[in-house]
């Protein structure tokens, strides 16, 4: 059996899960509501604050449901009731990010300006402390938006393996090269 599938999601106070006919599993929490279509092979129940999922067979493909639509549903529930966090860096001389809004200025070394505009879905911050390299800070109830829209931040300037430069993840380490070697004489 799945580890990940079999293990059971408790459900936290003040999280309600409806699970409607058509296998559309609904969240509502504190900080919003969050839907998520599961495949009618894959069976979602209820009991006593704690949610499980069930495969009707041991076939690879329904091995691959179970754990796959427990993780989501887990993510769910973490995120109506904690929310996402994910903060990135941007390692490089004159580089800058502002927001206004949920509009993001970004300044990554290229002749001109990238202006990103974020789902409403996700609040950004930027920070620019002396000293430091700046920061955007992104946060949502959606794992899978927020990992989406911070990988497409982190495309437009990806870190280069020799000084580091671009736009990393705080707290990722990056895999650095040496660069030329010395010159013979």
């Amino acid at each position: 059996m799945s580890r990940i599938g079999k293990a059971p999601i408790t459900i936290p106070a003040g999280v309600t899960i409806t699970v409607s006919k058509d296998n559309v599993v609904s969240v509502k929490g504190p900080k919003g509501e969050l839907t998520q279509a599961v495949d009618s092979d894959i069976t979602v129940s209820q009991e006593d604050g704690i949610l499980t999922v069930q495969r009707p067979s041991e076939q690879k493909k329904h091995k691959a449901l179970h754990g796959l639509y427990r993780s989501l549903l887990n993510n769910m529930v973490v995120g109506v009731t904690e929310g996402y966090k994910l903060t990135q860096e941007l390692v490089g001389v004159g580089y800058r990010a502002t927001n206004t809004g949920n509009t993001l200025d970004l300044v990554l070394g290229y002749s001109h300006h990238y202006v990103f505009q974020l789902p409403e879905e996700i609040k950004v911050t930027t920070s620019s402390e002396k000293g430091q390299t700046p920061k955007i800070i992104l946060e949502s109830i959606d794992k899978q938006l927020i990992g989406q829209v911070a990988a497409k931040i982190r495309s437009l300037r990806a870190p280069e393996p020799y000084k580091g430069k671009g736009i990393k993840f705080v707290g990722e380490v990056l895999r650095r090269k040496a660069g030329k070697s010395a010159s013979k004489k």
